[in-house]
């Protein structure tokens, strides 16, 4: 199947939905995996891409302003994460930016979502819907695995010693 850079398959079907796949180096060919998604343990990505499709231009001081409200993890997200993500997003065509200078003050970039960052953001919707489920599953396993709780049984009274 012929992909445009950082594009995924959509019609890969795996248990309960449909989950994008490509080659990883780690995974090997054809295997769902999320390594190539990037930001994945902070989830930084697929918030700056729904805020920049919430609110069509935005600049980067207002979107770190709006992270917190979209984070999917209780971590800090820091400003050089998020510009970090905004460049690595640019260069692979998700996102586009230009300086702003026609208003008063320093010259501001203003960020947007393009129509392959829009495809990219359906892709981490994917993602995230199948590390939903698969955390959902690790979660009830691990419940089913618990024992169960029983009252604790009293201890017994020490021996007393014969003859004493």
């Amino acid at each position: 199947m012929l992909m445009g850079k950082g594009l995924w398959p959509r019609e890969v079907r795996e248990g309960e939905g449909i989950l994008p796949r490509r080659r990883c180096e780690r995974h090997g060919e054809g295997n769902p995996c999320t390594c190539a998604m990037g930001n994945l343990y902070r989830f930084v990505e697929p918030v700056v891409l729904l805020l920049l499709k919430r609110k069509g231009r935005s600049y980067g001081y207002d979107l770190a302003g709006d992270l917190r409200e979209f984070a999917l993890t209780d971590a800090e997200i820091e400003r050089a994460a998020l510009y970090r993500t905004l460049r690595q997003l640019e260069a692979n065509g998700n996102v586009a930016s230009e300086w702003e200078t026609e208003q008063a003050g320093p010259a501001r970039r203003v960020y947007w979502l393009t129509a392959n960052g829009e495809r990219h953001l359906e892709e981490w919707a994917i993602v995230l819907d199948h590390v939903s489920k698969s955390m959902g599953r690790f979660v009830r396993e691990v419940r089913r695995q618990a024992p169960e709780e029983k009252p604790a049984k009293p201890a017994a009274a020490p021996a007393k010693a014969a003859g004493r």
